[in-house]
């Protein structure tokens, strides 16, 4: 968390170059801070093995097991050699295959009876799992004297921390690098106040730390625990506390909808009843909206929730009290959806100043980065001019030219596709900061929210409205069972003769030039770890083998990213139109895209898709009267955890539950930079969804703290660890947030 002197110390300085070095490359560990506050992922206890039967294919594991027994194999003829060992745990069995030389050292060392740590990555041969050639310490009586894991024991204690690890660098290798730095610990400086800590009475951290790394008893590890996930909840909330803070005192214009006017004309014109969710989120915002500074609010709701309605009524109520809304959408097929929904919905209401237009009607215009220079200059005057109650537009919406009148509510659809300086850029149009309203249709647990969008108040939707349908979904084994995928062409079939559409959607647009360079680019480690699979399958050669196999005599069409805008436009209107039978599309189609008619969705290599991505994918079916099918194909191996995921879309349609499994598999990225994937989290110890109360306390603590001192200047070790935990990136982040 903090960094004074002694722990901003290089680690190269401690522990030479080479393993500084894999320390720095795989593991983002820099200085001896750093080292400090990698926490063990868990601890074996001598007497105590790991479950074998447990582990997980494809990944680097580490287990301490017994030698049951060692063979020696030959083969070509007696020129090889192999050498199985068969380790156990009392759960399970597992084999190790060590080869050629190699063979020789284990051979000597793991004798039937002796118990060690293992550690490689789990890999399945003849349809046993294994590890081949896994590195290995031997423990307790077993290590040889002299040998350099032989003192593995007496740095262990009775609880043997296991390390977050990499290729090169095991778990007891970085136990003994931090065995290097551990008295550094004494150096570091407490972030929580006195009162806070002694009132909690959390230990302080220099003991926390040395608790943690080389713990006698689970209470210590406990201890460290509980304290660790304070500092980084208190350090967390403080900084988020702090913005909120600084909002506070920005001055905005409040924005209540006119009694009679164009909001309760477009009220009287709806033909049905908002759900009590709507009316409840809607009166949030409307209060919100009528308050002196401005409002950050994230609507989340699943799809089909109707959060499009409950945005438009706040634009509405913002265009009532003589103010512009601005909705950004984070693709042109999204925009030109949106246009043309909000403007059916609206009706005479949306041609304000028009020949038959309302005359308490309003202008709606689109601006695209596509269209034509006329429309467009015609667009940008009815901003300035103040003509335009509402735009609806793409990033388009953020360059320089655009200029607003009275520019008073942004909303963002999707606010996960758009980087943060994309939403200041648009907030900064206003005279003065314009209410926000961000939208996701991507279900975040209450405490994720908290976490990573902690200065925005967040209503959630989680009513459907009358009149949806269920949608049912599938695991398609293609690997294990290819009669399944032709079922699955057979469905798509069904549904279309009974008058339905269905979606295909693929990974790839296709195997052209542009692609490849894009593939070039990545990241050696993505490459490395895609090696052993086939490329993903594509938009378009999979359109030509439907059209020519499975699906002959539909008519399938394709969307993707790289069309012509027009063209985009075209095929989704004929799709709309129903004279598309199947639409074979990249995600392009995940958000907003509503064609009642289509009832079908094959995902092919739904494996290589998020679960929330998935999700979001499954809700562009079953959106009229009759039942959805969501049918996810994939060749992963039942065991995998990929097919776990997936089995786990197939068997809730609650977003809520699956956003959840989502987190707990990808973790929080870097909750307060822009890598929002997972990679690289800023969370060390505390989980944002096992840690909620946590989470909760320390926004009390941290608003309390503020309130009183917003400097933190009675505070120093707490702005110290703010400073380290806010680098400049992260503070111009939260600064826009």
């Amino acid at each position: 968390m903090d960094r004074v002197p002694a722990l901003e110390e290089p680690l190269k300085k401690l522990l030479g170059g080479p393993t500084a070095k894999v320390m720095a490359e795989h593991l983002d560990l820099h200085t001896v801070g750093d080292l400090l506050h990698h926490y063990p992922r868990r601890y074996e206890e001598r007497g105590q093995l790991t479950k074998l039967a447990e582990l997980p294919l494809d990944e680097d594991v580490t287990v301490v097991a017994q030698v049951a027994d060692a063979r020696v194999h030959t083969f070509n003829g007696g020129r090889g050699q192999r050498l199985e060992i068969t380790i156990t745990d009392g759960s399970g069995r597992l084999q190790l295959v060590f080869f050629g030389r190699g063979i020789h050292k284990p051979h000597k060392e793991l004798l039937p009876g002796s118990r060690a740590m293992f550690a490689g990555k789990v890999s399945m041969f003849n349809r046993r799992m294994q590890l081949a050639h896994p590195t290995y310490a031997k423990l307790g009586a077993d290590a040889a004297e002299g040998d350099d894991t032989a003192d593995i024991d007496s740095w262990a204690g009775a609880l043997i921390p296991i390390y977050p690890a990499c290729k090169g660098l095991e778990s007891w290798k970085i136990a003994k690098a931090v065995d290097a730095v551990l008295p550094s610990a004494q150096e570091a400086v407490d972030p929580l106040p006195e009162s806070l800590r002694e009132g909690r009475g959390f230990v302080p951290l220099p003991e926390a730390l040395l608790k943690v790394h080389r713990p006698h008893t689970k209470a210590d590890i406990e201890d460290a625990r509980q304290r660790l996930k304070w500092d980084e909840a208190f350090v967390l909330q403080v900084a988020l506390a702090r913005r909120r803070h600084a909002d506070g005192q920005l001055p905005a214009v409040a924005r209540r909808p006119a009694p009679g006017g164009l909001l309760d004309a477009f009220d009287a014109k709806l033909p049905f009843t908002l759900t009590e969710g709507q009316e409840k989120v809607s009166a949030e915002i409307f209060d919100d909206l009528a308050t002196e500074h401005p409002m950050h609010r994230l609507l989340q709701g699943e799809v089909g929730s109707g959060k499009t309605m409950v945005a438009l009524r706040a634009m509405l109520a913002v265009v009532d009290s003589g103010g512009q809304a601005a909705m950004l959408a984070p693709t042109e097929v999204l925009a030109q959806q949106h246009h043309r929904s909000i403007t059916e919905m609206m009706g005479e209401l949306a041609e304000g100043g028009l020949l038959g237009g309302s005359e308490q009607g309003t202008k709606v215009v689109l601006l695209t980065g596509s269209m034509g220079m006329p429309a467009r200059r015609q667009a940008l005057l009815d901003l300035v001019t103040g003509e335009a109650g509402l735009v609806i537009g793409t990033h388009a919406l953020i360059e320089d030219k655009v200029q607003f009148h009275d520019l008073g509510l942004v909303v963002v659809d999707e606010q996960h596709r758009f980087g943060v300086e994309q939403r200041d850029a648009l907030r900064g149009k206003g005279k003065q900061p314009p209410h926000l309203l961000v939208m996701t249709a991507t279900p975040i647990p209450r405490t994720v929210a908290m976490t990573v969008f902690g200065d925005l108040e967040t209503s959630v939707l989680d009513q459907l409205p009358a009149g949806r349908s269920p949608i049912a979904s599938h695991v398609v084994p293609a690997q294990d069972k290819p009669h399944f995928l032709a079922r699955a062409w057979e469905r798509v079939r069904e549904e279309v003769y009974k008058g339905h559409q269905a979606y295909v959607v693929c990974p790839r647009i296709g195997d052209d030039e542009e692609e490849a360079k894009t593939a070039k680019g990545k990241k050696k480690a993505e490459e490395a770890e895609t090696a052993d699979k086939r490329p993903p399958l594509a938009v378009i050669e999979t359109a030509g083998q439907l059209a020519k196999g499975p699906l002959q005599g539909l008519r399938v069409e394709i969307l993707h990213g790289r069309m012509q805008p027009d063209d985009k436009d075209a095929v989704m209107r004929r799709f709309g139109a129903g004279e598309v039978d199947v639409l074979v599309a990249t995600t392009v189609i995940e958000v907003g895209v509503n064609v009642p008619n289509a009832t079908a969705m094959v995902i092919m290599d739904a494996d290589r898709f998020g679960v929330s991505q998935l999700h979001q994918l499954r809700g562009r079916v079953g959106r009229g009267s009759a039942p959805g099918l969501c049918l996810l194909v994939t060749d992963m191996p039942e065991a995998s955890p990929a097919r776990a995921r997936l089995n786990a879309v197939a068997g809730t349609l609650d977003g809520f539950e699956l956003s959840r499994i989502d987190l707990e598999q990808r973790r929080e990225g870097d909750v307060l930079g822009q890598a929002q994937s997972g990679v690289r989290s800023s969370l060390r110890m505390l989980t944002v969804i096992d840690d909620e109360e946590v989470i909760a306390a320390a926004r009390e603590e941290a608003v309390t703290v503020v309130a009183a001192d917003p400097e933190l200047d009675r505070l120093p070790g707490l702005r110290t660890a703010l400073d380290a935990l806010l680098d400049k990136d992260r503070e111009q982040y939260l600064d826009k947030g």
